[in-house]
């Protein structure tokens, strides 16, 4: 297995309804993008000041999995129109199991 995490911080101007609109759109990449075999959305709790707004695990059977997600025209097009335009920030990290 391999996974994928990510975690986005946003811009002072980012609406709730815009971060929950992002995280809506993820949502519907595992109906889209086969290759994903486990798929989480986490919105940070607020207990902690500086935290990233938003985590996405993702799993994947291995890298060349993760590599159609990564590629995938679907998932760019949610980055496009719906994460770019209110992400401050973006860590990543990509590992084995």
């Amino acid at each position: 297995m391999f996974r994928h995490i990510v975690l986005l911080a946003w811009t002072a101007d980012a609406t709730a309804a815009q971060k929950a609109e992002v995280a809506a759109q993820l949502g519907k990449l595992p109906g889209a993008i086969p290759e994903i075999r486990r798929y989480e959305i986490g919105v940070d709790a607020g207990l902690n000041e500086g935290n990233h707004g938003l985590a996405i695990v993702a799993e994947f059977d291995d890298v060349a999995g993760y590599v159609v997600y990564r590629d995938h025209p679907v998932h760019h097009a949610v980055i496009e129109e719906y994460i770019k335009p209110i992400v401050a920030g973006r860590a990543a990290v990509q590992h084995q199991l």
